[in-house]
This record gives structure tokens, C-alpha cells and sequence, in this order.
């Protein structure tokens, strides 16, 4: 392969990252201009590439960026990246200062954390903090009105704190049953009752609450799987206000061809056995690189026919039987569109009894991603080799 493409192997993930643009474009215009979007970039933005999709929601209209810890936002800046970051999860007291000098907003929830962190932030330096409720995820938050109102205090003590938000995370948006929603709903609103002074962002709107529930906007919404074009759940598919467009595919090409016997066996465990003379094709992915060993059996797509994987997945290679010999350099996308075929991260989320986030999570960074724009190469990254 030329140099110029800066990857040496024959398995890269595509992000289309004109999809990302169309559905924030689409997701703006539901909320409408009232209301802002915090890009939720974590996880290397789903398994996405954090830098790439953090400009491209940028550049779409999103007013933040959120991440899950600092470092992921720390990675952000150091990339160039200047744009509001909010840190979704906990960070440690002693950190508090590395977050005030890079403009990086974390969220509080304890009055023990806070009365740490006074003693660490230098007199010169502000730090921006959203407070997280709890009110029925259980998993970080304040839960009364007594730590709600000693948090309250403390921070109005110190000029150096700002509460420029406050949120919650909602449970169960993306069910139909909208009965523990409607009551984490009511719950948020009598918490932030308690407040002296409203914080400028009122936040509880995960991607599946924006999208069907309109009461959860308040001025503020956040947009993470719907992004990248991927459903909250497969249950509120039919009731979403605009079609979403994933943005990530997944592909390979065959790198060996060879023919077998009736009876040869393939892999690892010899689980698989020939029923007739076959052809059968070596791709260059494995386990290592998220596409794990439970989808044996799993089928990808070759000159737009569906085709599965048969043996034991390897940590960097897997076999599929083909429906006849074929050239090795062949392109096989085992996410994405071929033709009139498709294969989606539904469906292989599926087969792996999970989520279509864990997914794209699981793709590993030593895949490259190529960008498109406009139809065309944007840019490359390889995590293992250089950037162009």
C-alpha cells in the first residue's frame, strides 16, 4: 500500500462524517434554537475517534463537548481542541487544579470532594462545576435536599467555584413504558426547586429522552448514541421524530483463498468440518480487534451476498466460506452496506446478546479509521503509526 495512506493492513473502520453532521443537523432542529447540545464524546467518541467527531459536531452547532473523565478531556485539548468540555463522571480532588487551567468543567456531587478540592485550587484560577441528582439511576448523584444545600453553600463561599449546571441521567428513557421515567422527571424538578439560584444549564436529556420525550430539553439536551446514527434501543425505533444515519461501517478484504475438502476442518478446536469440496477465505480481524469470538457463525458481506464466518475466531484473523472462488484483495464489510445488502451494528449487537453501544466501543484502536467527507478520504488516523 502506499505510504501516504499511513496504514498497513487490510481491516479499517469507515466514519461517514457527514452522517454525524445530518444528525445533529436533524437533532437541532427537534429540540429548536432554545436549546443547546452537549456532544457527548466518550470512549474515543463511541469507538468513533474523538478529535474527528468533536470538530465535525463543532462545526454542526453543538455548544459543548462532554467526555467521561479527564483525561479523555485532557486528550481533547491536547489535540487543539478549545471548545466547553464537561467531565461527566468523578475526578479526583488533587486533579482539581489541572482542570480550572485547561477550562475543563467537572461534575460534583459530595461536600467532602468539594472542601478538598478548596484547598488544592489556586486563589487565581475559576472552576466551572455541574451538579449531578440523582434521582433514580443510583449510580453518582446527590439523593436529598440537606447535601443539595451544604453543596449549595460551600460553593457560594468561594468566589473560585461556579455551579454553571446541574442534570441527571435518566434510566430507562429508551422504554416505552414511560412510568420510572415520568418519576425521575418529577424528581429533577423538585431538586432543582431547591436551588438559590438556577445554574445557566439545565441538563437531563440523554440522546433517547431528547428524542421522544420533549419535556426532558429544558436548554439543554445531550447527544451520544443518536450521533453517530444508532438507536437508543431497538423498542423506541418506530417512534423516532427523524431517521437516524449511522455513521460507522466496518470492513476488510480477503487476504487468502483456498479450497477444501469434504471433511477438512477449520480453526482453532477443529469446530468447524466441510460438508462438500468449499471455498474459504482468511480475513485479516480477530478477537484483538473487537470482533470477538462469540460471532462465529456471524455473516458478512462479499460482492454484496451475505456469507458466514465459519471456525473459531482467531485474535487476528477469521474465516468465512465463500460461495466460490474469489480474488484475494476482495472487499468483505462485516458492517455496512454492500449493494443492496446491509448489515447493520443492530444486528451484531444482536448476535452478541448487547447494546449496539458496546459495539463500536469494542472496536479496537489499532484499527484505522478513515474519515469521509463530501464522499471522499478526509483524513486517516492510526493510533499505531502517524496521522495524515
Amino acid at each position: 500500500m502506499d505510504s501516504q495512506w499511513a496504514y498497513y493492513r487490510d481491516t479499517w473502520a469507515e466514519i461517514n462524517l457527514d452522517h454525524i453532521s445530518y444528525n445533529i443537523e436533524e437533532m437541532r432542529r427537534h429540540i429548536g434554537d432554545d436549546v443547546k447540545v452537549f456532544a457527548v464524546v466518550k470512549a474515543n467518541a463511541y469507538g468513533h475517534g474523538d478529535e474527528e467527531v468533536a470538530r465535525e459536531a463543532l462545526n454542526s452547532g453543538v455548544s459543548y463537548l462532554a467526555v467521561a473523565f479527564l483525561d479523555e478531556a485532557l486528550a481533547l485539548r491536547n489535540k487543539g481542541i478549545s471548545a466547553p468540555i464537561l467531565v461527566l463522571g468523578i475526578s479526583r480532588p488533587e486533579d482539581v487544579r489541572i482542570a480550572a487551567e485547561n477550562q475543563i468543567s467537572l461534575t460534583v456531587f459530595q461536600q467532602q470532594w468539594l472542601r478538598e478540592a478548596k484547598e488544592l485550587l489556586p486563589s487565581d484560577v475559576r472552576l466551572a462545576i455541574h451538579v449531578k441528582l440523582d434521582t433514580g439511576m443510583g449510580r453518582l448523584g446527590v439523593r436529598n435536599r440537606d447535601e443539595l444545600k451544604g453543596l449549595e453553600t460551600l460553593i457560594k463561599k468561594d468566589p473560585r467555584f461556579n455551579i454553571e449546571g446541574v442534570y441527571t441521567h435518566f434510566a430507562t428513557a429508551d422504554e416505552l413504558d414511560f412510568t420510572y421515567f415520568e418519576r425521575q422527571m418529577e424528581r429533577f424538578k423538585e431538586m432543582v426547586s431547591w436551588f438559590e439560584a438556577r445554574p445557566e444549564f439545565i441538563h437531563t436529556g440523554n440522546s433517547a429522552a431528547a428524542l421522544i420525550h420533549p419535556e426532558s430539553h429544558h436548554n439543554a439536551v445531550r447527544m451520544g448514541i443518536s450521533m453517530y446514527g444508532l438507536t437508543p434501543s431497538p423498542e423506541i425505533e418506530p417512534v423516532l421524530p427523524f431517521r437516524l444515519k449511522p455513521a460507522f461501517s466496518l470492513h476488510t478484504k480477503l487476504v487468502h483463498v483456498k479450497k477444501i475438502s469434504k471433511g477438512e476442518r477449520i480453526s482453532y478446536g477443529a469446530t468447524y468440518e466441510g460438508a462438500e469440496d468449499e471455498w474459504i477465505g482468511t480475513l485479516p480481524i480477530g478477537y484483538a480487534d473487537g470482533w470477538i469470538r462469540k460471532l462465529q457463525g456471524q455473516e458478512v458481506l462479499v460482492e454484496g451476498q451475505r456469507v458466514p464466518i465459519v471456525g473459531r475466531i482467531c485474535m487476528d484473523q477469521c474465516m468465512v466460506r465463500l460461495p466460490r472462488e474469489l480474488p484475494i484483495g476482495t472487499v468483505v464489510t462485516l458492517i455496512g452496506r454492500q449493494g443492496e445488502s446491509y448489515i447493520s451494528v443492530n444486528e451484531v449487537a444482536e448476535k452478541l446478546q448487547t447494546i449496539n453501544y458496546e459495539i463500536t466501543c469494542m472496536a479496537a484502536a489499532r484499527i484505522p479509521r478513515v474519515y469521509m467527507k463530501n464522499g471522499k478520504v478526509k483524513r486517516i488516523i492510526n493510533s499505531l503509526l502517524k496521522q495524515v
